[in-house]
């Protein structure tokens, strides 16, 4: 009898613990619940929420050749469901791609979804429509231009700035130090993955480009992108 009553104490402690240990994990953020969807629109809507990489991509386009990212919506066999058929596509795709990976979700009326099939090889992170999409740092564009010594009317296709591979990006926190140094993509993409807070975003002279974007300075929020395109000028006047 000595020896029950000397295990209450401790039973009783590990009560606590357990009940504090799941209270804490009631205390995360809980899944929204999805919302109800009436449309072709809301429907992938609901397939970009669950997955953000996907932010941006188009409906297909069946005469648009070396069309890399794309869905397609299609009546459910459910009443007010839909089918989501979505597409990302890598490698040389203005001859069709070379690798593609593709899913087909089910998404109810009430907004929830269900992974009909899934097939494909792993996604190179660049491939996705936007794969920085979900993630907290600095995203933009960097350019050169003019193209042309005058400007055109029309508009010129041609004279447009174009987008510059290869730019350094050099982001520094708000001491001045050197947090995270980026390069831009074929698209003239670049993003930097950096905590909450203020930053100078610097690009670095490139050989046959006369004019460097001068330094900027931005906030980034807390779980957002702050946006900041970067334009070199080619001294074409």
């Amino acid at each position: 009898m000595t020896r029950i009553r000397g295990l209450l104490p401790l039973l009783a402690l590990a009560a606590i613990v357990v009940a504090g240990c799941a209270a804490s994990g009631g205390a995360s953020s809980p899944t929204p619940p999805p919302s109800p969807v009436a449309s072709a629109d809301g429907a992938i809507a609901a397939v970009v929420a669950a997955e953000p990489r996907l932010t941006g991509i188009m409906p297909r386009d069946p005469a648009a050749i070396g069309q890399a990212n794309w869905y397609e919506v299609a009546p459910g066999a459910a009443a007010g469901s839909f089918l989501v058929n979505t597409r990302v596509g890598w490698g040389d795709c203005p001859s069709h791609c070379i690798n593609e990976h593709v899913w087909k979700h089910e998404v109810a009326a009430d907004g929830s979804l269900r992974l009909v099939s899934e097939a494909g090889p792993p996604i190179p992170e660049e491939a996705w429509p936007d794969p920085t999409a979900g993630k907290t740092g600095i995203r933009g564009t960097v350019t050169s231009g003019p193209r042309c010594p005058v400007e055109r009317v029309p508009p010129d296709p041609s004279c447009a700035p174009s987008p510059v591979t290869g730019a350094v990006i050099v982001v520094r926190d708000a001491a001045g130090a050197e947090v995270d140094r980026t390069v831009s993509g074929a698209a003239g993409t670049y993003f930097s993955a950096v905590p909450a807070g203020s930053y100078t975003v610097e690009a670095q002279p490139i050989q046959g480009l006369l004019g460097t974007p001068p330094p900027q300075q931005v906030v980034v929020p807390a779980g957002e992108r702050a946006t900041v395109d970067l334009s070199y000028d080619t001294g074409i006047r």
